[in-house]
């Protein structure tokens, strides 16, 4: 009995140191875990250090000043003058004058007037085309052989049109109208050049007055001269 309780114990203790062995084989040993992290390190010591107290100043301080400092005024942009605007030209009434003269026969055919004198009652004609119809004046000269034309219906703005021309003479010995100045085909009318005032005057002058001419008859070919 003895020897098989011996047996028996010897069976259990191999039996279960077979069995340790297989649970280590198959169940690896656990990790050992990690040491705790140490603890954080104390906050820095701060020393009382004494400062003295700082002294007040010896001056007041200055005080502000109680207005904003002023700005120069900024200079306005320069701009080019502006000019007025130009008025229309002033229509005024139109006048025409001059003077007509008969030939010496000395200087027939030549554009002269040495020796010629005023033609009274020569007929002189102003033609304006400045209109749908345009107008025809005429009158004869006096005297002194001067015309002066004042036609109603004509203008400055207009006299550009305007044609002055000799139509007849009294004068049998002095028929021929000549070209001198445009007197056979018709002067074209030109402002008569005005001497500097020396006062300026109150007012305008109500006319325009053109001159033309001077205009002159010469004697027929047919006439006979006597020098």
């Amino acid at each position: 009995m003895a020897a098989n309780a011996l047996l028996f114990s010897f069976l259990f203790i191999s039996v279960a140191a077979v069995c340790g062995a297989e649970t280590l084989n198959s169940h690896p040993p656990a990790v050992a875990p990690l040491p705790p992290p140490p603890p954080p390190p104390p906050p820095p010591h701060h020393y009382n250090h004494t400062h003295p107290p700082t002294p007040p100043p010896s001056h007041p301080p200055t005080p502000p000043p109680s207005h904003p400092p002023v700005k120069p005024p900024a200079t306005p942009p320069s701009y080019p003058p502006v000019k007025p605007p130009t008025p229309p030209p002033q229509r005024k009434k139109v006048a025409v004058q001059g003077v007509v003269y008969c030939k010496s026969c000395k200087y027939r055919g030549v554009n002269t007037l040495v020796g010629a004198s005023p033609l009274s009652g020569a007929v002189v004609k102003l033609q304006c085309n400045n209109t749908k119809k345009g107008f025809t004046e005429q009158l004869k000269t006096d005297k002194n052989g001067y015309f002066f034309f004042m036609p109603q219906n004509l203008t400055s703005s207009g006299s550009h049109k305007c044609k002055v021309s000799l139509v007849s003479s009294p004068l049998k010995n002095c028929t021929v109208p000549t070209n001198l100045h445009a007197g056979a085909v018709g002067a074209i009318l030109f402002g008569t050049p005005k001497p500097p005032p020396v006062v300026a005057p109150a007012k305008p002058p109500p006319l325009v007055i053109f001159t033309v001419g001077p205009f002159a008859f010469d004697a027929p070919k047919k006439f006979p001269c006597h020098y």
